[in-house]
């Protein structure tokens, strides 16, 4: 389409902000390429004063960990298929094969599967047939950059790190799941609500999540930590303590976000027309029928993202999850911060890093299996229809 020439930017204006963006972008990827990096080196690499010694990692390839041409040739072309069939094929599967209704629920079982497959093909079986290939495959199975995934398995497997993931998943399923359910059905409310009540209702739910999570925790410690003797003339012996669980967690993240969540979908909900109630309701359908078969599927672009706003809350929370959970229910971001806390050596410090590097992953899978949700639910909660 060609764009008008009233509109047309002139090239310099094109190549500033094209500059400014470029510069962004590798200002704001660089912390994350050099951390991975660093977390696939033996330590006298990855702290290496030379940065091509941190990359090409010759101690480490030394030792004989490190990937050949055909490595680095096979690894990627599967990487450049994952991120392709994630964005492309894995929506079309779930849309196809997620029972009626159970839309939400495809999406989570399908990144789970496709989650757990990636890491099977990966890790799992490309290993040994590359390791088989590279022993035929001459100066092409040469290794050319040191790389090693001892930390990562120190981490995940001795330091027993998959038991901070198990409860990540825990608290932010359980956060996403009750922000959505209740979030849905109040901003459905709220938005063909006609009354000014309403809006002062999303006034003053905006007021308490502007608080500072300090304030509000340091309102639910005292009774977290003597929730027991509270409870104990209406429960009895069987009265339990909340601190530490994270069920208990999860309603104190769901307070602290459940107005943003409102207030996201509110403004979602008011963009569809309120015929399409109209009409529901000539047909036939009560005021929920009306809401669960006919405005909730128009609705799940902007009810994905707001379940992206959510997760991103829950899964990157410090401050509530480190002052509310003991250590054996503690999720992954106060778990790495214990890692940098403790380290002594720098073989702890490389472990502290492979650990950070971790948390990401999931970020990552979210956003290739979810950006056209994405970009569609941010454009209509923008633009008024």
């Amino acid at each position: 389409m060609n764009t008008p020439t009233a509109l047309r930017q002139p090239l310099s204006l094109r190549l500033t902000a094209a500059g400014f963006l470029t510069l962004w972008c590798l200002l704001a990827s660089f912390p994350l390429f050099w951390i991975t990096v660093m977390s696939f080196k033996e330590p006298v690499d990855a702290f290496a004063s030379n940065p091509l010694a941190v990359v090409f990692g010759p101690d480490t390839r030394a030792n004989g960990k490190g990937l050949s041409i055909l490595d680095l040739v096979v690894g990627l072309a599967v990487l450049w298929y994952t991120v392709r069939l994630a964005v492309r094929k894995l929506p079309d599967l779930v849309r196809r094969h997620a029972p009626g209704g159970w839309l939400l629920l495809g999406w989570i079982a399908g990144s789970l599967l496709f989650g757990l497959a990636f890491i099977i093909v990966f890790f799992v079986l490309l290993p040994p047939v590359l390791d088989t290939a590279n022993a035929f495959a001459g100066p092409l199975g040469t290794p050319v950059v040191g790389l090693t995934t001892e930390h990562y398995q120190a981490v995940w497997v001795e330091n027993g790190f998959h038991r901070n993931f198990v409860n990540s998943l825990v608290v932010t399923a359980g956060v996403v799941t009750v922000s959505l359910t209740v979030g849905t059905l109040a901003g459905y409310g709220l938005a063909r609500s006609a009354s000014n009540l309403a809006f002062w209702l999303l006034i003053i739910a905006l007021v308490f999540r502007a608080l500072p999570h300090s304030v509000l925790v340091a309102g639910y410690l005292p009774v977290f930590i003597s929730s027991a003797e509270i409870l104990e003339p209406l429960l009895g012996e069987a009265a339990p303590t909340l601190y530490g669980q994270p069920w208990a967690v999860i309603a104190v993240l769901v307070s602290i976000n459940q107005p943003f969540t409102i207030w996201m979908l509110r403004s979602f909900f008011q963009n569809i027309p309120a015929d399409l109630d109209e009409a529901a309701r000539v047909d036939g359908c009560t005021h929920f029928q009306a809401f669960r078969w006919v405005i909730m599927p128009v609705m799940w672009p902007g009810v994905i993202t707001t379940g992206l706003f959510s997760f991103l809350l829950a899964y990157n929370d410090f401050l509530v999850c480190s002052l509310l959970l003991d250590a054996q229910n503690q999720t992954m971001v106060p778990a790495i911060a214990g890692y940098f806390n403790r380290e002594t050596t720098t073989t702890d410090q490389v472990e502290a890093i492979a650990a950070a590097v971790s948390i990401t992953a999931p970020l990552f899978l979210l956003v290739m299996i979810f950006q056209r949700q994405i970009v569609s639910g941010l454009t209509a909660g923008a633009v008024k229809g």
